[in-house]
């Protein structure tokens, strides 16, 4: 399996794609921390502002990798309601697991934005940017919170992605780009040469030299 060298090179291989999204009124929203690399380089090619949107997973609470549903900014949240049902969690304790992703939501957004406003959505083409998607449930949820916040077209674009990742998420995007979908895949990870872990402070300054 061949693999993308770094999430910037990921992206610019990846702006080859998205020519046709560019316009007056397209943003571009990484997904961080990963995203954001590979978000900046389809920004330029987009000439579009750049901004973030955080998602946090809601885990179960006894297996926090498991995930029973997601929160995104702007007060959206997607259970998922098998896994709920499945595993017997109550009302209650889905409220805590998402009083405490809230919090985190919020600080991560604020730091990463350092005092910036959110960039504003409504009547835009929105281009949601993730180094990857294995499973694309964040990718779902990112989808219908910039919807909720006026988006009037939202494109998904990431450089690699399973096949049932692009299926899923076809669902909620009008349109998923994503130029490398290899069967077999499952970990975002394993379509990079350099996969490190990007900091706040990292990502956080991509941000503020992209505006």
């Amino acid at each position: 399996m061949r693999r993308y060298p770094s999430r910037e090179e990921a992206g610019r291989r990846l702006a080859r794609s998205v020519g046709h999204l560019r316009g007056a009124d397209t943003v571009v929203l990484a997904l961080p921390r990963g995203g954001l690399p590979v978000a900046r380089e389809v920004a330029r090619a987009l000439d579009a502002p750049l901004d973030v949107l955080v998602v946090r997973k809601l885990g179960v609470p006894w297996n926090p990798e498991l995930a029973m549903g997601a929160i995104a900014e702007g007060g959206i949240q997607v259970l998922n309601d098998e896994v709920i049902r499945i595993a017997e969690i109550s009302a209650d304790s889905i409220e805590q697991v998402r009083a405490r992703e809230h919090v985190e939501l919020e600080r991560r957004g604020a730091l990463l934005r350092s005092g910036r406003e959110r960039v504003a959505l409504n009547g835009c083409t929105a281009v949601i940017v993730d180094d990857g998607m294995a499973t694309g449930a964040t990718a779902a949820v990112a989808c219908t919170a910039v919807r909720a916040a006026g988006a009037a077209r939202v494109a998904l674009a990431v450089p690699i992605a399973s096949p049932d990742a692009v299926r899923r998420v076809a669902q909620d995007a009008d349109e998923v780009i994503c130029p490398w979908a290899p069967a077999g895949y499952d970990s975002v990870g394993a379509g990079y040469s350099d996969f490190h872990q990007l900091s706040d402070d990292e990502a956080a300054r991509i941000l503020r030299e992209s505006t």
